[in-house]
């Protein structure tokens, strides 16, 4: 989803300076209910020597040779994307390309198989390996430079803006193009309350896991100073014991979790946008480390449509994405818990909630807009100098347009 990472390694998604997820009220839930898992049969393995059973052989017709789907020769034979948090349906597009016959490495949490393109075999293989505990909470960006196998990287503008002084990443694509990050209230104790301004006009605390938020909303003339909490800790004991407080979340989760999977609550949370308030940046977009955008230009002239497609028909047919994600969570066993249900939930909430459309000002799926990055880098520098994310001097060196790139976006790419 949209987290935030630091150049040290601080938890990308538990209590930090920035906004941040962690593993919320779902973890609670697993020990009150047992989770419906969709139907895996067949789909891939499990040991840790990473041995696919002979039986989820890929039956994918292989790319013609030299064609757009044909990676074999451009790119690696193994294309390894890192996540920042486990894995979810805010990731569907990278699992969506994760073909039958996949091996999960159990020991050193990940995934690999053919990668697959609406049936078709690309000639490589994709891995992609889950972030948050499983990488020690280490920012992608790190993971990226310690690691030079990792190709793609999901990237949120203000963690590339923190990280660009020593471990520079360029974005060349969105895949959600406006974060899902909520703060949700109690109908019942903000009665009427439409928008995050009206459920906080009686001065209840404002609870987060960082202070971005908090403070992006304080500059707003939204809430008061008095109003900010940042002692959320991903769990959902507060927000039931104490209705009156308004909490961060996920539009793609929380909701549902709160209302179908946890006894304690079971009913409906009432919520607002956070990008409808001004937290504008780009979450997750797929980011590779600078130099690679000329070193494996030839790679992301075919890699980067692919990806922009496959964000496309994963919400158009999740099934299989999400299958793979409700197995590789039950397989890692890390006391993350994923199910069927949320994976659904997420995906008609990305539609419904316009989380994840063309880029208004070109019309282009998985496009940047120039001017919105330039915005992001103005409004939120002040903010990330006084987190002590990063110092004043670095914040006056960042060049927005050195962020992204849309050299290897395909045009002719959108959503319906």
């Amino acid at each position: 989803m949209s987290p935030t990472s630091h150049t040290t390694p601080l938890p990308t998604r538990t209590p930090t300076r920035t906004p941040t997820r962690r593993p919320t009220a779902r973890v609670l839930a697993a020990s009150a209910l047992t989770i419906g898992m969709l139907a895996v049969a067949g789909c891939g393995s499990s040991d840790s020597s990473s041995e696919a059973a002979p039986s989820t052989t890929s039956t994918a017709t292989p790319a013609e040779k030299g064609g757009p789907l044909d990676l074999s020769g451009v790119c690696p034979s193994t294309i390894v994307m890192q996540q920042d948090w486990q894995p979810e349906a805010e990731h569907g597009a990278m699992y969506n390309l994760v073909g039958d016959g996949y091996t999960v490495d159990t020991d050193k949490k990940s995934v690999t198989g053919p990668l697959v393109v609406n049936g078709t075999d690309t000639g490589v293989k994709i891995e992609v390996r889950p972030g948050g505990p499983n990488t020690n909470f280490q920012p992608v960006p790190a993971l990226m430079y310690l690691d030079p196998d990792i190709l793609i990287g999901a990237v949120n503008t203000d963690a590339a803006i923190v990280a660009d002084a020593d471990q520079p990443t360029v974005a060349v694509a969105s895949q959600m193009t406006y974060s899902p990050q909520i703060l949700m209230w109690d109908p019942a104790s903000h009665p009427g309350a439409k928008t995050i301004k009206e459920a906080a006009a009686g001065g209840d605390p404002v609870v987060t896991s960082g202070d971005v938020l908090p403070n992006l909303l304080l500059s707003q003339g939204i809430i008061t100073q008095a109003q900010i909490d940042t002692s959320y800790e991903g769990t959902p004991q507060r927000f039931v014991s104490d209705p009156k407080i308004l909490q961060q979340g996920f539009a793609t989760a929380e909701p549902y979790i709160y209302k179908n999977e946890i006894s304690q609550w079971g009913k409906d949370v009432s919520y607002q946008l956070l990008s409808e308030v001004g937290y504008t940046i780009y979450p997750e977009p797929l980011a590779v480390r600078k130099a690679d955008v000329t070193d494996k230009a030839d790679c992301l002239k075919k890699l980067v449509p692919i990806m922009q497609q496959s964000q496309i028909d994963y919400l158009s047919s999740p099934a299989h994405a999400n299958a793979v994600i409700v197995d590789l969570v039950t397989k890692y066993d890390t006391g993350w818990t994923y199910s069927a249900g949320v994976a659904n939930f997420s995906v008609e909430q990305q539609k419904k909630l316009g989380i994840v459309v063309n880029d208004p000002a070109s019309g282009v799926f998985g496009q940047f807009d120039p001017d919105r990055m330039s915005a992001i880098v103005k409004d939120f520098t002040p903010f990330l100098v006084s987190s002590g994310s990063m110092t004043q001097d670095a914040a006056s060196k960042i060049d927005p347009s050195a962020l992204y790139t849309n050299e290897f976006i395909d045009p002719s790419i959108k959503m319906p």
